[in-house]
């Protein structure tokens, strides 16, 4: 140790310059890196973008191999199962509803059934109930395992130009969609899962903007047999308009983009 004399008349201790360096050398040595062990690896694999896209696809191809298999769509000839009533019905029904949807059920055809099995009040609620359930698994299920794998792909404009409206604008434009008749349900799920769009805006949106044509398809369903009637005729008519509206809409829309 050495002694050195302050300005105040007080002493010092100085370190040695070599056991300085010394120190300063065995604090900063650079631990080796550790090479990732076969699990590791495969963990960074199987939790790779197209890895968890590659699962959503298995995903949904289990699910339409199972519709395929069940034919959900026998409800309307053959009924609900008669051991299941009441509310518990209602509730079922709305589950197995969300769940055909995610698997690209066409929703025109469980509205029927569920207008055709509890009528047109229960029948809107447990259609209604579906829809939510179905778009919000569908954008959760696009969310998590798709959304990091397709948004890198969103270069073409009219791409650009859809991520930006949903992402921006999210619950004016899931609600136009879902009023617009000729916008499939999954796509605009899908769709909205790739983009930022909250997921409280989306569920909104759903919820509101499917109760026109959810309503219409339900009451038809429920005086199907009474095809005279004036709700079955007024349930068609607003499936008919807005279905005419939107083709017309699609053709100038088509025709104007040809022309530029």
């Amino acid at each position: 140790m050495l002694d050195a004399t302050t300005r105040s008349g007080g002493t010092a201790t100085v370190l040695p310059r070599t056991a300085a360096t010394g120190l300063a050398a065995a604090t900063s040595v650079a631990v080796p890196a550790v090479p990732l062990g076969r699990a590791a690896r495969w963990g960074r694999v199987l939790l790779s973008p197209w890895a968890r896209f590659s699962l959503l696809v298995a995903l949904l191809l289990g699910a339409v191999s199972a519709v395929l298999l069940f034919e959900p769509q026998r409800l309307l000839a053959d009924g609900w199962p008669p051991q299941l009533s009441g509310a518990a019905a209602v509730v079922m029904f709305a589950v197995a509803y969300g769940l055909c949807t995610v698997a690209f059920v066409p929703r025109p055809i469980l509205n029927i059934a569920a207008g055709a099995l509890f009528g047109s009040q229960l029948g809107l609620a447990s259609a209604l109930g579906g829809t939510v359930l179905g778009a919000g698994i569908a954008f959760g299920l696009g969310r998590m395992l798709g959304q990091d794998a397709l948004r890198p792909l969103l270069r073409h404009r009219w791409l650009k130009s859809a991520d930006g409206q949903l992402s921006r604008h999210g619950f004016r434009s899931m609600l136009a969609a879902r009023l617009f008749p000729g916008i499939p349900f999954w796509a605009a799920n899908y769709c909205a899962s790739v983009s930022r769009m909250g997921y409280l805006p989306f569920l909104l949106a759903t919820a509101l903007g499917s109760v026109p044509n959810t309503a219409a398809y339900v009451v038809a369903g429920a005086r199907a047999s009474s095809p005279t009637s004036p709700a079955f005729l007024i349930a068609m008519a607003c499936i008919a308009i807005p279905a005419l509206i939107g083709a017309a809409l699609a053709w100038r829309k088509r025709h104007h983009l040809r022309a530029r």
